[in-house]
């Protein structure tokens, strides 16, 4: 009796998961499991050095350049040698935020904070894509404009 009762639970659950993996939405599309398929060409990053607007209150700044090669580790930190207050007037990069130079308790560093340190955690270039979505957001100086 209880050979029956499983052997009947483990025929309706191959049927119902082969019934299911027919409709699975996966990355390979049509391609059979046994072929590659040939990947999409990589996006060119937008090299513009134009400042971007954000998309969102409090959206961490885009990157308009290409980060390739950059080394940012404990010991070196590539974007510094543009974005440091001290560098900020010969490369015309804009300088970090103070709220980098804040460590946990809102004390004032004399550097970056730790926290703050790898840049790449937050920040990150724009590829040049086409939107996934269609963004709906209104920045608020847009909505109080629209308003007057």
């Amino acid at each position: 009796m209880n050979l029956l009762k499983i052997s009947t639970v483990i025929f309706l659950l191959t049927v119902g998961f082969s019934s299911v993996a027919n409709e699975i939405a996966t990355l390979r599309d049509d391609t059979p499991i046994d072929d590659q398929k040939t990947p999409k060409a990589m996006p060119k990053i937008n090299n513009s050095d134009v400042k971007q607007a954000r998309n969102y209150p409090m959206q961490p700044p885009l990157i308009p350049h290409t980060t390739r090669g950059y080394e940012v580790n404990l010991n070196v930190n590539k974007c510094m040698s543009c974005h440091a207050r001290t560098r900020t007037e010969e490369s015309q990069a804009p300088m970090v935020s103070v709220t980098h130079f804040m460590d946990r308790e809102g004390n004032f560093l004399a550097s970056i904070s730790p926290r703050r340190y790898f840049c790449n955690q937050c920040h990150v270039t724009q590829n040049e894509v086409d939107k996934l979505v269609e963004n709906q957001f209104v920045d608020m100086h847009q909505i109080m404009k629209d308003k007057k």
